[in-house]
This record gives C-alpha cells, structure tokens and sequence, in this order.
C-alpha cells in the first residue's frame, strides 16, 4: 500500500482543560490539494501546528510518510514547509537576511540563486533589503509564502496563504500553486475562509466544528449533499451548527 502524505489518528489537544481538538481521524494521499475548513474556534491551526510538530498532541498521533511527528519529525521536516498569518519571521532582519537564514535551515543549495527565482516569482525583489518589520501586510503574506517554496517542499501546510493581498495578487498566487502542483506532484493542505479559493484549488475538503470532523468530501460534492449554491453557503451551515438533511458521512 501506498504510504499517505498525511495520516491523523484520535488526534486530541487539550489546554487548560478545554478540549481543542477532539479525537480527529483522517487520511491526505500523496499528490492531494486538500482543504480543512472551519470557523473560528474550530480547531484548524492547532491541527496544523501538531501536523508540522510545533505542538505536542495531548494523544493521538501524526504521521507524514510513515514519521511519527512527535518523535520523528526531522526525519521529514526538510521535505515540508509552510506559512501562516500568526507565525513572523524575524522583524528586524531584511527579507534577504530572513530568507537566507531559511534557506540555510533547510540545506538549500545555490541558496543565492533561489533567492533570487523565488523572489522574482513573488515579486518581492524591489523590497529584499528593506526590513521585514517595514512592509505591508500585503507584503510580508509573499515573503511569508516564498519562505514557505524556498526548499521546494513536497508538502507545503498553508494557513490563510492569500490574507491581506489584493485580488489580482492574491489570483496570481493560486495560479502558481497550481502551477507548482502540476509541476511537483506536491501535497497541499490549505486552511482557508476564503471559499472561493478552496472550490479553485481543492479536491477534497475537511470540515471541522469545536474540534471534530463533522463532514468531509470534494466542494461539489459538498455544495450537492447540503442543497446549496456554493461552498460558502455550505461552510455557514456548518460554523452555525446546521446539519441540514445531508447523510453523516465518515472522516
């Protein structure tokens, strides 16, 4: 059998008592652009914090090609990568200086040269020795993203991955995950609340709600079972803690 990308069993995470992620099971094959959706509160990004290893679940386990995360996890640590809104790099640092020293954790090699392709490729070279703390939002979302392609990562964890840009950026850079998709054979897990985005690139889409998988399937699937319009439609039904009359379907 072919090992998944990604494998969660019972995956559980308390903190002070209160129940964040609650036993979750699931399973992302090798090659997937998948989406986990949820509301604030649901228990997306503690999920994709134990799923990169910086947290520790309370039990259960993660697994990324067959590597326990919580004990094995610089196993397959350089063959991932990701970015997220709530994690910054170092301020004070260059964009330069920051993507250097990324390039140096991960073992890049030629790192000059794919600074250079990666920041042409997010139109972030006008701005490489400016300091990181100066930017935009807008900007500091592609220095976060070309961080994240800076090792040409075979799973690449993205939370909000198109915040604060403007449309025609923020279309530009799904066009080049898809791009990059076709291109690598990647694994994608996006968390997202832009719908719209999610129907464009994903083939399968997790839902959570106060820490558990309350369905699962492709957006039209999803959109088809719930009797609505588009995914968003289906996303309110869902953080608002409507069920509606689709079947219940296994994580």
């Amino acid at each position: 059998m072919v090992e998944p990308a990604i494998l969660v069993e019972t995956l559980t995470k308390r903190y002070d008592g209160v129940l964040a992620v609650d036993g979750i099971d699931f399973a992302i094959e090798a090659g997937t652009i998948a989406a986990l959706l949820g509301g604030n509160g649901a228990g997306k990004t503690t999920t994709i914090a134990m799923l990169l290893g910086l947290l520790l679940p309370t039990s259960g386990t993660v697994r990324v090609w067959g590597s326990d995360m919580a004990r094995d996890r610089y196993r397959v640590l350089p063959r991932m990568n990701f970015s997220s809104p709530y994690v910054d790099m170092p301020r004070r640092l260059t964009v330069a200086e920051n993507l250097r020293v990324y390039a140096m954790l991960y073992g890049v090699a030629n790192a000059r040269r794919k600074i250079a392709e990666i920041a042409e490729a997010m139109d972030i070279a006008p701005f490489l020795d400016r300091r990181l703390g100066s930017l935009s939002a807008g900007q500091k979302t592609r220095v976060a993203l070309a961080k994240a392609l800076i090792n040409d990562p075979e799973l690449l964890l993205l939370d909000e991955p198109t915040a604060s840009l403007d449309p025609d950026t923020a279309d530009w850079v799904r066009r080049y995950f898809l791009d990059y998709h076709a291109a690598t054979g990647a694994t994608l897990l996006i968390a997202s609340h832009n719908m719209g985005e999610v129907e464009r690139l994903c083939t399968d889409v997790i839902m959570m709600r106060t820490g558990r998988i309350v369905d699962r399937g492709a957006p039209q699937a999803l959109v088809e079972r719930y009797g609505r319009q588009t995914l968003e439609e289906v996303f309110l039904d869902i953080a608002r803690g409507g069920d509606g009359d689709r079947p219940q379907v296994a994580s």
